[in-house]
């Protein structure tokens, strides 16, 4: 048997999360991610395609912040829209170094999905920021080896 080691606070996200993807018609998977690519909760993908989720929508949503700063002087990301033939991938801020991702057949009304997206992000903004990683000091004696 394997145990769930996870905080009750993920667990009231994917819960969370669950309402989005059934809410909203054709909606397929949700996630929620650090700014830095990992995963802390999701609904509709198994932990593998969360966390290649996750790298995913860090990566591209790094990628547009970057464009925001280098040609739309510091504007901040609003959403990340990937559209593939089958499929729509909507990433977007949730947060101080939280995102939301959320994938959806191509049928999903990307209106109602983007109001939702917000209503959700509003509704638990406060329980979502991710604090910045610092790197460990370095030990003694592993300097200059």
């Amino acid at each position: 048997m394997v145990s769930d080691t996870r905080t009750g606070q993920n667990q009231d996200l994917d819960w969370l999360l669950q309402g989005l993807v059934q809410r909203v018609p054709h909606t397929r998977s949700a996630l929620l991610l650090s700014a830095d690519g990992l995963r802390k909760a999701s609904d509709g993908l198994t932990s593998d395609e969360a966390d290649h989720m996750a790298a995913l929508a860090s990566g591209m949503h790094s990628l547009a912040r970057s464009l925001g700063v280098r040609f739309a002087g510091g504007d901040d990301v609003r959403q990340v829209v990937v559209e593939l033939d089958t499929v729509l991938l909507f990433v977007t801020a949730a947060g101080s170094g939280t995102c939301l991702a959320v994938l959806a057949g191509r049928e999903a009304d990307a209106a109602v999905l983007g109001y939702e997206m917000a209503m959700l992000i509003k509704s638990v903004k406060a329980y979502l920021p991710t604090p910045a990683r610092h790197e460990a000091p370095a030990s003694p004696g592993t300097m200059g080896h």
